[in-house]
């Protein structure tokens, strides 16, 4: 457990709703700081039954007796006299939603960020998954202060992280939380003992890699590209929202891919191969890449050899084995 820091005096305000963000929370509490309340989503239906469902913040802070505020809007006049009567010194803001100046800009020291890249670079809703899919081998967790342009107040502090070449973003995202969380309590301590210096954001020599939203359209597998490319993709998206193609009419989402080792087939892109016992590849445009998890439409997500075992295709010719035959045929 990591040594507390006490700051009796510094009140700050927590803001975050996934479990990604429960991770800063702990780590500023364990570290010994005075977390005053936490600002996180208003409970929700889920599951089957629909039931009201609390926020992975929200059950933190219950269970550490944290008073917890669930706007609906943050403009609300009941809100905001809440905020300002907390009489928070800091806020810090870890996975939560786009806040209005008249909140970020309400406490003395201004309000914080935990980012998941390195910024200025992959400024945006989704930073983890995009670095993956564009192919990067090294990502990062940044500290900065909110201003009034998403994602571009000047920054306090910064650590760096390798991605595997098999990495999916899931792995990375619970990596990163607890980078993340290490390095708030660096930059909280930092700046209740006025050491640190926020640099300015500069545009980067090699220009702009942003990090938008996920949609749908993001999702699909375009065979039409190289096999890298798509097993970028599928890793970038697993777990979720999931990288997605169809098979037999239906949608196949796909959680996990290898590049096949056999060498590149002369099959248009878009064709299936499998031996019907634990291969399941799709031609892209320079090779064949290899499913390894899938989830079939109504079905529930399994490693390849048990969704083979239930889903009859039919048998085509490996790709070694038509590269094979070609070069027979040119040999004659």
């Amino acid at each position: 457990m990591q040594a507390k820091i006490f700051h009796p005096n510094l009140r700050i305000i927590f803001l975050g709703t996934p479990e990604f963000a429960v991770a800063s929370l702990e780590a500023l509490v364990q570290a010994g700081y005075n977390i005053v309340a936490v600002v996180t989503a208003p409970d929700k239906p889920a599951g089957r039954g629909m039931h009201l469902q609390q926020s992975a913040d929200k059950k933190y802070a219950l269970g550490h007796e944290i008073p917890v505020l669930q706007p609906d809007k943050l403009k609300n006049p009941e809100f905001l006299n809440s905020l300002k009567s907390l009489k928070a010194d800091l806020q810090v803001v870890v996975a939560f939603r786009m806040l209005p100046e008249v909140v970020w800009n309400m406490p003395p020291m201004g309000t914080i960020n935990v980012h998941g890249s390195l910024l200025p670079q992959y400024r945006g809703a989704a930073p983890i998954n995009w670095a993956i899919i564009n192919g990067e081998r090294e990502t990062g967790v940044t500290t900065f202060k909110l201003k009034n342009e998403i994602d571009t107040g000047d920054m306090l502090l910064q650590a760096r992280l390798p991605i595997d070449s098999n990495e999916t973003a899931g792995e990375l995202h619970d990596r990163m939380k607890e980078v993340g969380a290490q390095l708030l309590v660096q930059t909280v301590h930092g700046m209740a003992q006025g050491t640190l210096k926020p640099v300015p954001q500069t545009t980067p020599p090699e220009g702009w890699k942003h990090a938008p939203k996920i949609f749908t359209n993001t999702c699909m597998i375009d065979t039409g590209k190289t096999v890298q490319d798509m097993h970028n993709l599928v890793r970038g998206l697993s777990p979720y929202p999931g990288a997605f193609t169809h098979l037999d009419g239906k949608i196949l989402k796909v959680y996990r891919t290898l590049p096949a080792a056999d060498s590149p087939a002369p099959l248009a892109p878009g064709s299936w191969y499998t031996d019907g016992k634990e291969r399941l590849s799709v031609c892209c445009s320079n090779g064949w890449l290899d499913l390894l998890e899938v989830q079939m439409e109504g079905k529930k997500r399994m490693i390849t050899d048990d969704f083979l075992r239930g889903y009859r295709m039919q048998l085509l010719p490996t790709p070694a084995q038509i590269s094979a035959q070609e070069n027979d045929t040119s040999d004659r």
